[in-house]
C-alpha cells in the first residue's frame, strides 16, 4: 500500500490552519527523520517557540492547541512553519499588520489565502506587551545575552566526556541533556529574530517615505559579525593557501576524495601548514554542514569532504574576488545611502530618529539572528555526535545496517531500543526505505486545514515549470544589491557544487549556512525562496554578493549554463 503519512507527521491546528514551507525550506529542505522530528524540531523547538511568544507577549499559554505542535507542522516529513500564528504576531504588534509579516518572514508566497480576522486576534493588552519589546528592539545597543549563551554552548562542548566510553543508555541520556539548552536557545532565536524584522520593516518604511525603497537594502549591507559568514572568510584564507602552492594545487587538481590522505602522505611544509590549519578550521566550524538541523546529516566535521569542496571552488577564483573587498565596498554604499536618507529627513526631526533607531535596530540584530543559529546549531550537534555514538555501536554489533538507520528510531522508543536492540532490526529497515520515498515528493508549498494524502503528492520528476525562453525576466524579492552577468549554474546540493566556477551565477533552490562558502566565487545568488530576513539574504549582503530570493522555481526556469543578469537592488533575473 502506498504511504500516506510518515511517522513524525501530525494533524494541523483547527485554532491556528495555515502552514508554508516559506523559510522551513532553509531549516529543513528535507523530510525530517524520525528521532529528529521527535527529538528535536517538534519538541525541542517547538517548546522554545511556545516560549517565545509568551515571554515576548504575542500569546498566552492557553492560547495553544493542547497535546500537539502549535508552531511548526510536520506534513509527509517536511516541517512547515505555522503561518495563522505569525499573522497574529502582525496583527497584535504595534505598527504592523499580517501582510507585512507574511513579506518580510516568508516572502511572495503565490497561492497563499488572504488574512481573514477573528474576533479574538486584536488584544490591545498583548499589543502593549509587544510595544515593551519592540520598544527593548529598536534602543538596543548591544546583545549581551548571546554573549552569556556562547559561554554557555562552550562550557557545554568542552564538558563533553568521551563518547566512546559511554553505554547506550548514558549516550541517550547525554542527547537528552540538550533538549533544555535547545529550547532556551530556539526562544532566544525567535525573539532576536523578531527583532530583526522591526529593524529592517522600520527602515524600509522610512525609505519607501522618502521615495527611495531600493536604499533599504544598501542600509542592511555589510552589519559585520554575521556568524554564518565567518567559515566562508576563512575558507577564503585556505583557499588563497592552496592557490598560491604548486603542491597543495597539484593535491586539489587531484579531486577531493582521498585529498586528506594524499595530503598527509605528501611530506611537505605546505601540506602540513594546510592541514593544521584545515583542523583548526573543523574545530571551531565542525558543527557546520548541509541541513544541519537535521540530526541525521553531515556536517564538515563528521565529512570533511564537504567543506574541502567549497575551499577547492574558491580556490579557481582570482584574489579580487575576496568577500573582504566586496565588504569595503558595500560599506562604503552603505554610508553613503546613510547620508542620502538623513539629508532626505533634514528638518524632520521625528522621522530622524524613528530612522536612527530602525537601522541600529536592524544592525543589532541581523547578525544577532545568525548568532543565535550558530549557539542552537552546536547545541544540536553535541546531541548528533552521542546518536551517532551510539549508531556506530549498534552497526557494528550488526543491529543496524548503517550508522545513520539509528535516527529511523523516534525518541519514545529509545529506551526500549536501548534494552533489546535486535527487536527494532526489521522495524528500522523497513521505516528507512519509507523514509528515502518522501525525498521524491514535493510537498505542497501552502497547507490550509488538511494535508493532502502523500499519495497525492507531486513527484519531483514531474517539475511544473519549464525552462523560460531568452529575454525572459523572471521577478523576485531584492536581498543585496548590486548587478552582475554571468553564466547561470544550477546547484542542488551544496555537497556537489564541482560545476560553479568563479563568475558564475548560482541558482540554488534554498540556502543554509554550508551553502555560504559557495556564494564566495559565484557573481550573484539566485534562491528560488526566501525573504528579507532569510539566511541567503543575510549572507550575500555580508559578502557582498548581489542576491535577489523568492525567484519561484529558478532553478527550473533558468537554463542551466545559460547567460543571465542579476539585479540585486531590483529583484530580478534576466535570462539572455
Amino acid at each position: 500500500m502506498p504511504l500516506e503519512r510518515w511517522i513524525t507527521d501530525n494533524e494541523p491546528s483547527p485554532t491556528y490552519p495555515i502552514y508554508t514551507r516559506a523559510n522551513a525550506g532553509e531549516v529543513c529542505p528535507d523530510p525530517m527523520s524520525p528521532l529528529f522530528g521527535t527529538f528535536g524540531m517538534m519538541k525541542a523547538s517547538e517548546l522554545g517557540w511556545q516560549d517565545a511568544y509568551v515571554s515576548g507577549g504575542t500569546f498566552d499559554r492557553e492560547e495553544f492547541d493542547a497535546d500537539q505542535p502549535n508552531c511548526v507542522g510536520s506534513f509527509g516529513g517536511y516541517l512547515y512553519l505555522n503561518m495563522s500564528m505569525t499573522r497574529i504576531f502582525g496583527v497584535r504588534a504595534p505598527g504592523m499588520t499580517p501582510e507585512m509579516v507574511d513579506f518580510q518572514y516568508f516572502g511572495e508566497m503565490p497561492g497563499i489565502p488572504p488574512y481573514q480576522p477573528r474576533p479574538t486576534d486584536e488584544s490591545p493588552r498583548h499589543t502593549e506587551a509587544l510595544s515593551r519589546l519592540f520598544g527593548w528592539f529598536l534602543t538596543a545597543e548591544a546583545l549581551p545575552e548571546l554573549v552569556e549563551d556562547q559561554s554557555r554552548v562552550e562550557e557545554v562542548v568542552g564538558a563533553r566526556p568521551d563518547l566512546a566510553a559511554l553505554s547506550p543508555a548514558e549516550l541517550v541520556a547525554r542527547a537528552r541533556a540538550m533538549i533544555p539548552h535547545w529550547r532556551s536557545l530556539f526562544e532566544r532565536h525567535i525573539i532576536v529574530s523578531s527583532g530583526s524584522g522591526v529593524g529592517l520593516g522600520t527602515v524600509a518604511g522610512v525609505c519607501a517615505a522618502i521615495g527611495r525603497p531600493e536604499l533599504t537594502m544598501q542600509l542592511a549591507a555589510a552589519t559585520g559579525g554575521v556568524d554564518s559568514a565567518a567559515p566562508s572568510w576563512e575558507m577564503w584564507d585556505l583557499s588563497r593557501r592552496v592557490r598560491s602552492s604548486k603542491r597543495l594545487t597539484s593535491a586539489f587538481d587531484g579531486g577531493v576524495d582521498g585529498l586528506e590522505a594524499r595530503l598527509r602522505a605528501a611530506d611537505d611544509a605546505d601540506c602540513d601548514a594546510f592541514l593544521s590549519s584545515f583542523a583548526d578550521f573543523l574545530r571551531r566550524y565542525g558543527s557546520r554542514g548541509p541541513n544541519e538541523w537535521e540530526l541525521r546529516s553531515d556536517t564538515w566535521g563528521t565529512r570533511p569532504e564537504l567543506a574541502l569542496a567549497a575551499v577547492d571552488r574558491m580556490r579557481l577564483a582570482d584574489d579580487d574576488a575576496s568577500p573582504r573587498l566586496h565588504t569595503e565596498r558595500l560599506a562604503a554604499q552603505q554610508h553613503a545611502a546613510a547620508a542620502e536618507v538623513e539629508a532626505a529627513l533634514a528638518g524632520n526631526d521625528e522621522a530622524r530618529a524613528q530612522f536612527g533607531a530602525g537601522l541600529r535596530c536592524a544592525r543589532v540584530f541581523l547578525p544577532g539572528r545568525e548568532r543565535t543559529k550558530t549557539n542552537n546549531i552546536r547545541i544540536v550537534h553535541e546531541a548528533r555526535l552521542a546518536f551517532r555514538q551510539l549508531g556506530r555501536r549498534m552497526a557494528e554489533a550488526g543491529h543496524l545496517a548503517h550508522l545513520a538507520d539509528v535516527f529511523m528510531l523516534t525518541d519514545e522508543e529509545l529506551d526500549d531500543f536501548v534494552a533489546d536492540p535486535a527487536s527494532f532490526t526489521s522495524v528500522v529497515q523497513t521505516r528507512a526505505a519509507a523514509y528515502e520515498e518522501l525525498f521524491a515528493l514535493e510537498p505542497p508549498f501552502i497547507v490550509v486545514g488538511e494535508v493532502p494524502p502523500l499519495s497525492q503528492w507531486k513527484r519531483r520528476d514531474q517539475h511544473g515549470a519549464a525552462t523560460v525562453k531568452p529575454g525572459t525576466t523572471l521577478t523576485g524579492i531584492p536581498g543585496c544589491p548590486g548587478k552582475a552577468t554571468g553564466r547561470a549554474r544550477v546547484v542542488l546540493d551544496p555537497s556537489h557544487p564541482q560545476a560553479l566556477e568563479p563568475g558564475d551565477v548560482l541558482i540554488a533552490p534554498i540556502t543554509d549556512p554550508s551553502w555560504t562558502p559557495l556564494f564566495v566565487p559565484a557573481a550573484a545568488v539566485v534562491v528560488n525562496v526566501g525573504a528579507q530576513i532569510t539566511h541567503a539574504v543575510i549572507v550575500s549582503r555580508e559578502l557582498g554578493i548581489p542576491c535577489v530570493v523568492s525567484v519561484t522555481d529558478a532553478t527550473n526556469k533558468v537554463p542551466d549554463g545559460a547567460m543571465v543578469t542579476v539585479d540585486g537592488t531590483q529583484g530580478t533575473v534576466t535570462v539572455h
